[in-house]
């Protein structure tokens, strides 16, 4: 009898996206691209690239999402940069696309508090929303105490509001102080204040 060849009957992986298909083509051809691109590490430079230049808001989402799936430094190293984008959507984007990698992205946010760009500062406020209590209460208590843009305090304290517990009332009542002369700033950390103290638990007599 003849010798019949069989075949493996293990799926053949399709092939990685080329960095050409991640940026040129129509907008469904580099959104597939993108979405492919998502499933291996190997593709963070060539969506880091595309990310730069696309302007398809759709293209764009694809492209942050599989950033995030990869989720390892340099995927968060390829977002940052985007938080400064003059585009209130990219700048969106990039915050969600970090969030979603929060282990990845905490190890940046000192520098993040530490830019020269206030907006930057007030982005990474939101990005503490993922940390453990201790270390958001670390963090932005530094910030309440030593910001001098009272929108930044403001936006740490929108999150202290949700998040925060009673340990960082100390440093609120601070930074009330330091903007006595600000009262849409001491009025929200007022609001946030009573919020945190009436989430206390019960201690009984």
């Amino acid at each position: 009898m003849p010798l019949i060849r069989t075949t493996s009957s293990k799926p053949t992986e399709p092939p990685a996206p080329s960095r050409a298909g991640l940026t040129s083509g129509s907008s469904e051809e580099r959104w597939t691209a993108a979405r492919a691109a998502g499933g291996s590490a190997q593709n963070v430079a060539a969506l880091g690239v595309a990310l730069t230049q696309e302007q398809d808001p759709r293209v764009r989402e694809a492209i942050f999402t599989s950033l995030a799936l990869i989720n390892t430094d340099e995927s968060v190293e390829a977002v940052l940069p985007h938080l400064r984008s003059d585009d209130a959507q990219v700048r969106a984007a990039a915050l969600d696309a970090l969030r979603a990698m929060p282990e990845r992205t905490a190890g940046h946010l000192p520098a993040l508090f530490a830019d020269a760009d206030g907006d930057v500062r007030l982005l990474a406020c939101e990005l503490c929303r993922t940390l453990p209590l201790a270390e958001m209460h670390a963090m932005l208590g530094v910030l309440l105490a030593n910001e001098h843009e009272a929108n930044v305090c403001a936006a740490a304290v929108d999150v202290l509001a949700d998040c925060g517990g009673e340990e960082i009332l100390p440093a609120l009542a601070q930074c009330a102080r330091r903007f006595i002369s600000d009262p849409f700033l001491t009025f929200s950390i007022k609001i946030a204040s009573q919020r945190i103290a009436s989430q206390r638990p019960d201690r009984g007599e």
